[in-house]
């Protein structure tokens, strides 16, 4: 029997309170060296759910596996027919105050680096830079095949040609791009293969249930090395991908500071964890800092 990958998380012990008083994460940002670890979370002002946060989008939907993606032609075209639909709303997502806030962080030198753990590329749309995507990017596509990757953009195109007049409304979409179709919605939606050799095509993106690529954990790892603090942004840290960071920098002493409306898996190895909206205490922080966030940009 197949394992399923872990998708939601409770508490078995008492956590520590959360704060609605940003001060704590300003004096670490006052001191520079800060590692920005981001979630699903901050993304949720720009129009794009999460996972697990009130209303989160498991409530309706299991996101693709990395094995039932490989394993099945069917599921690849389910995937494809919604995840092409996702893409034409999700590629139109905006950056939005707590995306402008960290790249102003950053052009002031007070962050050491940013991991995401989001695959919708705001934080380098609002001015980030050096950005590790942890679980990779839907604006890139892989061939399983040959490894040859092509911008997102030129798969859309030929999705939209072998699939006139496809326009089901979908009921929602997830933070992975994906829209919530019905099978009959998905019809007999065609895929497109590898342009250079036919192979099969996936989003160079980290499934469930798929591992993140060795040296890409190592260069993270690294950074957690290299920084003063850690300050997590909007992650239930439910899956080990990133709670691993945060266990790396507790146990090397660095404060971890957490900004996340609900309780964390990582709660318990921070110094704080301020409940408030992302965009809102991240602009305070910024005001606090001398740092001006306005509507369109962070300067």
């Amino acid at each position: 029997m197949r394992m399923r990958p872990t998708l939601s998380w409770t508490p078995t012990e008492d956590l520590p309170p959360g704060t609605t008083d940003p001060e704590p994460v300003a004096d670490a940002l006052s001191t520079g060296g800060v590692l920005v670890l981001s979630g699903a979370g901050i993304s949720t002002e720009s129009g794009i759910p999460d996972y697990r946060g009130e209303g989160g989008s498991l409530s309706r939907h299991t996101p693709m596996t990395y094995q039932d993606f490989i394993a099945s032609a069917r599921a690849r075209r389910r995937y494809w027919a919604r995840s092409h639909l996702g893409w034409r709303t999700f590629g139109r997502a905006r950056s939005n105050a707590g995306h402008r806030a960290v790249a102003a962080f950053g052009r002031h030198g007070l962050l050491s680096g940013v991991i995401t753990q989001n695959v919708d590329g705001l934080h380098q749309a609002a001015g980030s830079e050096d950005v590790v995507e942890l679980h990779g990017s839907l604006a890139r596509v892989v061939c399983l095949v040959c490894g040859a990757f092509s911008p997102r953009g030129e798969l859309a195109q030929l999705l939209e040609e072998a699939n006139p007049g496809f326009e089901p409304v979908a009921a929602g979409i997830n933070p992975d791009g994906d829209a919530d179709l019905t099978d009959a919605q998905v019809g007999d939606f065609r895929v497109v293969p590898c342009t250079i050799c036919g192979g099969i095509l996936k989003p160079d993106v980290v499934f469930f249930g798929e591992s993140v690529p060795p040296r890409r954990v190592e260069h993270c790892r690294e950074l957690v090395r290299e920084s003063t603090s850690l300050l997590v942004l909007g992650s239930s840290l439910t899956v080990m991908s990133g709670l691993r960071f945060v266990r790396q920098a507790a146990q090397a002493g660095k404060p971890v500071l957490i900004v996340n409306r609900e309780p964390t898996r990582g709660d318990r190895h921070a110094v704080t964890r301020v409940s408030l909206p992302l965009g809102a205490a991240l602009t305070t922080v910024a005001e606090r800092l001398g740092i001006t966030v306005d509507g369109r940009a962070a300067v």
